[in-house]
């Protein structure tokens, strides 16, 4: 695995070896700081940690300063052409800035948000994507390929490493999932910064989870990538679920319980899929442990079929065995199932 730059996003590690950092951004109007403080405590609990606001005008950048000062994680200020945004963004408080340097004027308006930011000492995040590369560009490469994502993405970077300026992190997203790997593989070939992974209009939940499985858990699996932020059409919060399923299939998550299941077959005698749901979803926000779980259909094979699991259950008729590390531990009706595992796992 490459070893990137590591960057600080307030008190959050990015590259250089540090966990996979979460994201997500708000869908609410910055302008209501209420309300944006609100969906940011949800997306805190799920566990994000990072947030991203957009930043239309002067009102959102102002209301930065209530979401700043109250926000439990460590936020970012979206900002498209107006330079002006993003030094008054940078004045209100945030800990990260979202920008195309090449798509706010001179160079004296890069300079002026490349001084803010390192007078905060805080970082950018460069984020291209295959509708925001330039008309030259384009033309060089026929198209937004994922060659052209990365030109487009280090040209962007040179125009902050003029002035000395190198807390870049940087994102390269295309809505095709084989462009977005190839442009994130060929980026890493390019360059030493951290990567920030996602699929850029990838759908609502079910194909855009399945998008961003494939994108960035593929990109993940082969040793690419700093930090995620999974796009869904939906609530903000499912992008963070999403985005813990894919760390724990890829063996990048840090904690949490990876529950696995099997498919059922003709031996099961036991409501196995509701099983596994209640599993899963009483599992889903536990934290401080790093478990697997087995969820299996039967007795005959279960316990041995999931050996290498931390803990699993296994369906008998009507009552089912409870297993540690292939060891069977207790024998228990079904309606008692997965109380029994979750009383286990609290052991663990």
């Amino acid at each position: 695995m490459k070893q990137t730059k590591r960057i600080m996003v307030r008190d959050v590690p990015v590259g250089g070896g540090a966990p996979v950092a979460i994201q997500s951004m708000t869908n609410t109007d910055t302008r209501d700081a209420a309300a944006t403080l609100a969906q940011i405590r949800a997306l805190a609990e799920a566990g994000c940690e990072i947030v991203r606001c957009a930043v239309p005008d002067e009102q959102a950048a102002q209301a930065l300063r209530e979401i700043c000062a109250h926000s439990p994680l460590p936020v970012v200020a979206d900002i498209h052409f107006d330079y002006r945004l993003a030094l008054a963004s940078i004045e209100a408080g945030v800990d990260k800035i979202r920008l195309n340097p090449g798509n706010i004027g001179g160079e004296d308006r890069v300079q002026a948000v490349v001084q803010a930011a390192k007078a905060r000492r805080i970082p950018i995040r460069i984020g291209v994507n295959s509708g925001s590369v330039e008309k030259s560009i384009l033309a060089q490469y026929g198209g937004p390929t994922p060659e052209a994502l990365v030109a487009s993405a280090l040209y962007h970077a040179s125009l902050l490493e003029k002035f000395d300026y190198t807390d870049i992190c940087l994102s390269m997203k295309s809505s095709s999932v084989p462009y977005t790997m190839q442009a994130y593989l060929l980026a890493n070939e390019k360059t030493g910064y951290p990567l920030h992974l996602g699929v850029t209009e990838a759908g609502t939940e079910y194909m855009g989870t399945v998008k961003s499985a494939a994108g960035i858990g593929g990109l993940l699996a082969l040793g690419v990538g700093d930090t995620i932020r999974v796009s869904l059409t939906d609530d903000p919060v499912k992008e963070i679920y999403a985005a813990k399923a894919i760390l724990k299939a890829v063996g990048r998550a840090e904690d949490g319980i990876n529950v696995v299941s099997c498919p059922t077959c003709g031996r099961t005698r036991i409501d196995l899929i509701a099983i596994a749901k209640e599993v899963e979803q009483r599992c889903l926000n536990i934290r401080g442990k790093k478990l697997k779980v087995a969820v299996m259909g039967c007795a005959v094979n279960g316990p041995g079929e999931a050996r290498e699991a931390d803990l699993g259950i296994a369906g008998g008729e009507g009552e089912g065995l409870v297993f540690r590390k292939g060891e069977i531990l207790k024998k228990v009706p079904q309606e008692q199932l997965v109380d029994a595992l979750m009383e286990e796992i609290e052991r663990f």
